[in-house]
């Protein structure tokens, strides 16, 4: 028994040694609110991005505006940044929670603390993975990461919501309230007590018969001492989240955003930097295409069913070209404007007598990737603005964007804007 309230006098010591007027409910609410906020952007656009490159049957998805998977995506990944500052500020407010007495009160509590758990660590993994995934550092993690990032997103969202509803009541009370902490610092709601029925070995051990009620219940030992003065005010713990937030912004979502381009010093990719001056995520070398792709014998082979077409390089410089103004979107957050020409692909596929409306499978000479063949849905192949591009900036395709052919649709995926083309299939 005297070890039991010694462990319990530690745990409050030490939670008593962590007061702060920001960790309080009313902090950890508005910042959770905020997490909550992020982490449903991340959910919502990150869902986006994965069925539009893994479509269900029947699914149609927007070419208009041009810029709606640029801006999704930039979205996503900007929000999971500044997810880091935000969890890591909600862990900083509930800190002393871990350090709570007794440390499991009861089978819901520990299903309660085990789904918190779970949670946190879910998101850390999230996003981190998320973040080396821009860098396309994926030697850092033994495992595939679009799968795995996928169904993490929903063991966060799961969790969250159970989170949530647990927590509903202290969330309902400060939702809206001014931080519930006393002019001393001291978190206003926790009295001291005498508690009559205090056991004979705490009274001898610390000759003191004071005890803080916690809902009502539960009683455990508080050291009469005040708590050291906080070093940091609430003010001053927002403003430094607030700062952390607004700096990771600044210097990293230029990628996405061209109005951050001046700031963007960490992003993955730089506007204007790469060949053509358009970055590439995967060269023509890395492809394992330098050979193919300059070929003198490439074709591109267009079918449908038993109708078949090829077509040299000059049999599609031959063509209409025709000249659009649409972003390379990728996966990884980056973005930027070019100017594509080529003929379009509604054109080639009506050479083997399909249909605008049709479905295509478009496959590369690119090895070693699972993007080497994709499939774009007719609402994509009957767009004016979807081409089979032969230059960029008015000049051919560089050999790393893509040369002799490659596709470029609006509001479509980076990865799915096939280069080294090899085949174009109708399917339906």
């Amino acid at each position: 028994m005297l070890l039991k309230w010694q462990i319990q006098r530690l745990l409050h010591q030490t939670q008593h040694s962590l007061a702060s007027p920001s960790r309080n409910p009313r902090a950890t609410v508005v910042i959770g609110r905020l997490l909550g906020i992020a982490f449903l952007i991340c959910f919502a656009t990150g869902t986006y991005s994965h069925f539009i490159q893994e479509p269900l049957p029947g699914m149609v998805f927007l070419t208009r505006p041009i810029w709606l998977y640029q801006v999704s995506q930039g979205i996503h990944i900007t929000a999971g940044i500044i997810c880091f500052p935000l969890l890591f500020a909600k862990l900083y407010t509930v800190f002393p929670g871990l350090f709570q007495s007794p440390p499991v009160r009861s089978f819901p509590h520990f299903l309660e603390r085990a789904s918190i758990a779970l949670f946190v660590a879910s998101s850390l993994v999230q996003i981190t993975i998320g973040l080396l995934n821009t860098y396309q550092w994926y030697a850092l993690f033994p495992f595939a990461f679009r799968q795995t990032h996928y169904a993490l997103s929903f063991v966060i969202i799961g969790s969250l919501a159970i989170h949530i509803a647990v927590k509903l009541p202290i969330i309902s009370r400060y939702w809206l309230k001014r931080d519930a902490v006393t002019a001393d610092g001291e978190i206003a709601g926790h009295e001291v007590v005498d508690d009559p029925a205090a056991p004979d070995e705490l009274q001898r051990l610390t000759g003191k018969r004071q005890y803080a009620g916690v809902t009502g219940r539960i009683f455990q030992w508080i050291d009469s001492s005040p708590a050291p003065r906080p070093q940091t005010s609430r003010r001053g713990f927002f403003a430094t989240v607030a700062v952390a937030s607004a700096a990771l912004v600044t210097l990293t979502a230029g990628q996405s955003f061209r109005v951050f381009d001046a700031t963007n010093l960490f992003g993955a990719r730089k506007n204007d930097v790469g060949p053509q001056g358009l970055p590439v995520n995967r060269t023509a070398k890395r492809a394992k295409v330098l050979e193919t792709a300059t070929s003198a014998d490439w074709r591109l082979t267009v079918s449908n069913g038993e109708s078949t077409k090829v077509f040299s390089y000059d049999d599609l410089r031959a063509m209409t070209q025709y000249e659009v103004v649409l972003p390379i979107a990728c996966v990884e957050g980056w973005s930027q404007y070019a100017t594509w020409q080529g003929p379009r692909l509604k054109d080639l596929i009506a050479a083997v007598g399909a249909e605008p409306s049709s479905t295509v499978r478009l496959t590369s000479l690119e090895q070693d990737s699972s993007y080497a063949q994709t499939t774009m849905q007719p609402e994509f192949v009957r767009d004016d603005l979807t081409l089979i591009a032969l230059d960029l900036e008015g000049e051919p395709l560089d050999i790393d964007h893509g040369y002799p052919a490659r596709a470029i649709a609006p509001a479509r995926p980076g990865v799915l804007q096939t280069k080294w083309l090899s085949t174009l299939e109708v399917m339906s």
